[in-house]
């Protein structure tokens, strides 16, 4: 079956989504959309070099128009995190953004998976879910997949084990309110506390270890100016999620209405995600204190919703 993604945005970010599922060989067909048709093209050209190592996938610079029969729509297109600026501080720019692009996308998006990447992450889903109309399962982001990856390679490294073997959640906003699950940290069906015992290692320093991953994308911003090989990593697991309906547990953001007593928001949870998206949320257990600062979480990310009149 033929497969067309269309990436929103060809900065450094949708540059290298596109190039990650070229090499994933999940599309017969990539569109690079962007404001600077010269740098799509520019883009377009340079991956499309790499085929004869892939396989057969068409891939060019486009419109709007060529989005009819997308599965899905990546939208990385806005302004990007300057050093020592907030994602939530992004959120001013990067929603008129999305209004601007989902009027143009609506013209001739005949549906599919819609999945935000750009940053504020949260309040931009919350966003694109609002301004274009779509079923809530159909809008999803990228969310706290990429900072669940950051926890379990910290993990694995302390531990000892690959990371494939670690079963850690980052939930929450994809920001600085996010929040690490560690009473369902595992390996091998394992606490990981448990597991180091076993190990003979020393348990983890909780609190360093979140905050290193919570500090990860503003220690690599200021070295090198932007994030963007593992957060397209992400995209690529989230894509190959929907294009081969794995019904992979995944933990995008999206509309949150009803869990843990909050509502009318956008943040990310374990979500089965397949065919049509997000497929079922899943309301895990959490520790009393992990519950209490995912609704202070989520209250950030409200307050960041009416400040930018959403």
């Amino acid at each position: 079956m033929a497969v067309k993604v269309v990436v929103v945005g060809a900065g450094a970010v949708g540059a290298t989504v596109a190039y990650t599922l070229l090499t994933a060989d999940l599309a017969n067909e990539l569109v690079l959309i962007d404001i600077n048709r010269d740098r799509a093209e520019g883009e377009a050209m340079d991956i499309a070099d790499g085929t004869p190592f892939t396989g057969p996938v068409r891939i060019y610079a486009g419109d709007y128009e060529d989005c009819r029969d997308a599965l899905i729509v990546i939208f990385a297109a806005g302004a990007n995190q300057r050093p020592g600026e907030t994602r939530l501080e992004l959120a001013a720019r990067n929603v008129k953004v999305v209004r601007d692009v989902m009027d143009r996308l609506l013209r001739y998006w005949n549906g599919g998976v819609l999945l935000m990447v750009t940053n504020p992450v949260d309040v931009l889903t919350y966003a694109a879910l609002r301004f274009s109309g779509l079923p809530e399962n159909a809008v999803i982001g990228s969310g706290t997949v990429l900072d669940s990856a950051r926890f379990r390679y910290l993990l694995s490294r302390h531990c000892r084990v690959d990371g494939r073997n670690v079963h850690a959640y980052v939930l929450g906003e994809h920001g600085d309110s996010e929040v690490f699950v560690w009473s369902r940290a595992a390996i091998a069906g394992i606490h990981v506390d448990d597991f180091c015992d076993r190990r003979g290692v020393p348990r983890p320093d909780r609190q360093d270890l979140s905050e290193r991953v919570r500090r990860a994308a503003a220690e690599i911003i200021a070295r090198k100016g932007a994030t963007y090989y593992g957060v397209s990593l992400s995209v690529r697991r989230i894509c190959e999620a929907v294009v081969r309906d794995q019904e992979s547990v995944l933990t995008v953001s999206g509309l949150v209405d009803g869990y843990y007593g909050v509502t009318d928001t956008a943040f990310s949870l374990p979500t089965i995600v397949g065919r049509r998206g997000r497929v079922k949320v899943l309301d895990i257990p959490l520790a009393p204190e992990e519950q209490q600062a995912l609704c202070y979480s989520a209250g950030i990310l409200k307050q960041a919703q009416r400040d930018n009149g959403l």
